[in-house]
């Protein structure tokens, strides 16, 4: 194990990625869709610290080459240079166990303009893991580098290829042979969710065990319970590495990007209410297949919003039973009134 904290700061000269601690969107299934992903970014660019980029959501890759459209419908970022409204990039997260066809994947979404393709380890689904995809891998270590070194040979060079991974799959007991595939496979740097498979998204999160992969010659970047600047220091602190990556704290508190860095966070710029409303009067307006389905995206974020608005739990008691779009606009609007 190593405790160098200079290990990470020499490694950041290594790549134009990491020329400074880098401050990632993670990609959270049904969660930071191409919308949220549109909203979180602006708002981050719009209080001056946006994120240096995000990842998709993961695209299962199960049998065959998939279509451009199906990239397109998770990457709608691909058609504006992989990048969001607001200029954050997007790189494209793939997820399968078969190694030759995540790389002809791979080499295609690069061709429809990836800037980065990133390989999903990590996911807990029990239907993704029983059909061996995310983190049911962390128990295969050797498919693990089958797929991340085939993925490298097929990317372009100048693309980067990473990795994201949690620290095993029921226990940490193979935590050494998931670092030596990684250090062999050619991944450019890994982003690890601190905790294992089965502890899920229960607190704590083991920032501290990230320790273990520091002696990897790529960045690494830490994930898991970060919902306030105080967190984030302490990751940082307990992991080694100053690279964060922001899950749910950041759609909780969309400000929290702002709030990382700032020493003094009494005098940090923060997003009042009254700031949010046009963001969610926006994803509320959002493309949808229906009005159902963006009604219910949007309760799931109102949802999450309560544990840090207490603007947001007097709402949600006030509509959480309205299913008309155009009445909650409207429920929003009054509750600045």
């Amino acid at each position: 194990m190593n405790h160098n904290p200079n290990l990470q700061a020499d490694q950041n000269f290594r790549s134009p990625f990491f020329a400074n601690p880098v401050r990632l969107l993670a990609p959270m299934e049904g969660l930071t869709d191409p919308l949220m992903r549109e909203i979180l970014t602006q708002i981050a660019a719009d209080l001056g610290r946006p994120y240096d980029w995000s990842v998709s959501e993961f695209i299962r890759v199960t049998q065959h080459v998939l279509p451009a459209h199906v990239f397109y419908k998770y990457v709608p970022e691909l058609h504006n240079d992989a990048k969001t409204a607001s200029g954050t990039p997007i790189h494209v997260q793939l997820l399968g166990s078969e190694a030759q066809l995540m790389a002809e994947n791979a080499a295609y979404a690069c061709e429809l303009g990836a800037p980065a393709i990133d390989i999903n380890f990590g996911c807990p689904a029990k239907t993704v893991n029983s059909h061996r995809g995310g983190s049911v891998l962390l128990d295969e270590p050797e498919v693990m580098y089958d797929i991340i070194s085939a993925v490298r040979r097929a990317v372009p060079s100048h693309i980067p290829v990473s990795a994201k991974i949690r620290l095993g799959y029921t226990d940490t007991c193979r935590m050494d042979d998931i670092r030596n595939a990684i250090a062999a496979s050619g991944s450019d740097w890994l982003t690890i969710h601190a905790r294992t498979k089965t502890q899920g998204y229960k607190p704590p999160a083991y920032w501290d065990k990230i320790q273990n992969f520091n002696t990897l010659d790529i960045p690494v970047i830490a994930n898991g319970e970060i919902w306030n600047a105080e967190q984030a220091q302490n990751c940082m602190t307990q992991s080694g590495t100053s690279h964060l990556m922001l899950g749910r704290g950041a759609v909780t508190r969309p400000d929290l990007i702002a709030l990382v860095d700032n020493k003094a966070v009494e005098d940090a710029t923060t997003l009042s209410w009254t700031d949010l409303i046009g963001h969610q009067i926006k994803f509320l307006e959002g493309a949808a297949k229906n009005d159902v389905v963006l009604v219910g995206r949007y309760k799931q974020w109102l949802g999450m919003l309560t544990k840090g608005y207490n603007e947001a739990q007097t709402l949600w008691g006030s509509i959480k039973r309205e299913k008309n779009r155009v009445a909650i606009i409207d429920a929003l609007n009054a509750s600045v009134e």
